[in-house]
């Protein structure tokens, strides 16, 4: 990963650094909750998904996709913003606490090492398709869905963009 600023409100953790973190939160009966994503080009819909996934507990940690897997996942093309900005980002919202990145396509690695209370995902998925479904399974976590906000990704911000500068 890249190196990452550190002033922003939340705390941006390596993965040993972030189970350390949870502990710590677990020592003081603390519900965490964790989702993950690659958070390119923060909107408004990413801003309400994690403000819900906040609400489920304590304290919210975000699994962020590193910029491989990104390209991995979403094309060569992207992300358009890369990993330290996008941590800096999601770590000055009010609704994250800390965000950890990963370099895997899915987050079963880092699930597996935090073990938090709650994993949220948006709706648009099915349980079943999950593949963290067995790891938060197997440890006794909780799976909600967040309601997803159409209209709201990072896919309609650019062809918006596009559309505007044709």
């Amino acid at each position: 990963m890249h190196e990452v600023r550190r002033e922003a409100f939340g705390r941006i953790l390596s993965l040993q650094e972030g189970v350390a973190w949870r502990e710590a939160q677990r020592e003081r009966h603390k519900r965490v909750v964790f989702t993950n994503g690659c958070f390119d080009l923060l909107h408004a819909g990413h801003v309400t998904y994690l403000a819900w996934a906040r609400a489920r507990g304590d304290a919210l940690i975000v699994g962020l996709n590193s910029d491989a897997s990104v390209r991995d996942l979403k094309g060569a093309a992207r992300p358009f913003v890369p990993f330290a900005d996008r941590a800096t980002v999601l770590a000055g919202l009010r609704s994250v606490d800390v965000v950890v990145g990963f370099e895997e396509r899915t987050p079963e690695v880092v699930l597996d090492a935090l073990q938090p209370d709650v994993h949220v995902k948006s709706d648009q998925y099915q349980l079943e398709d999950l593949p963290e479904r067995i790891v938060v399974e197997r440890y006794g976590g909780e799976i909600q869905f967040a309601p997803h906000l159409t209209g709201k990704s990072t896919t309609d911000l650019v062809a918006e963009i596009l559309r505007r500068f044709r």
